[in-house]
């Protein structure tokens, strides 16, 4: 299985990762922010890959180096992100991958993308926590473009409260451990990730 449509690239970064108290884009591990190493990876399997982010983040010298879609919704989280790239690339699917997970690797990503559903809006992984839709590494096909339109008009804009309530094609995760994000300093203990400088 695999989506018919072209694939795109899509890291979210316009986030302001309040718990952490420092741009989870910035944090550095092996000389290499968490988004540059995110943008990296999605570059060995689609044609292009885009940062999200938003217009007060677009120039800072962490996302200005790569190519933008620039938040077009406000007050929205992660779903801003996404429905702004369908804005601009409306025929294409995307794979969106938070800039957050420090444990992804490419082995995932290939398993994501060689078994997406070209029957289902969405693919995503079940969370290894609760088997719920893990969103923030998932393909979104056009069609789910008015799915989430009719969810944000129900007041829902949690991107996986919307995969859990639609016909999303849920998936094993192969490396179970590889979607774990990081959120706050504790997190960080053990992985290598320090504080950007």
């Amino acid at each position: 299985m695999t989506v018919p449509e072209a694939l795109h690239g899509l890291v979210l970064a316009g986030g302001k990762s309040r718990r952490m108290g420092s741009d989870k884009a910035a944090l550095v591990s092996g000389g290499e922010t968490q988004l540059a190493r995110a943008v990296k990876l999605l570059s060995g399997y689609v044609d292009q890959v885009f940062v999200s982010t938003s217009a007060e983040q677009a120039d800072d010298p962490v996302r200005r180096e790569f190519t933008q879609i620039v938040d077009g919704y406000e007050d929205m989280g992660p779903i801003a992100g996404i429905l702004s790239a369908m804005d601009a690339y409306p025929g294409h699917s995307w794979l969106v991958l938070a800039c957050d997970l420090p444990h992804i690797d490419e082995s995932t990503i290939g398993f994501l993308i060689d078994n997406a559903s070209p029957d289902h809006p969405a693919t995503a992984f079940r969370s290894v926590r609760d088997d719920l839709p893990e969103p923030l590494c998932a393909i979104y096909r056009p069609a789910s473009r008015t799915i989430i339109e009719g969810f944000i008009a129900d007041g829902i804009k949690c991107p996986r409260k919307m995969l859990i309530k639609s016909s999303t094609c849920l998936l094993a995760q192969p490396n179970p451990g590889a979607l774990h994000n990081i959120n706050t300093p504790d997190d960080l203990e053990g992985t290598g990730i320090q504080l950007a400088q």
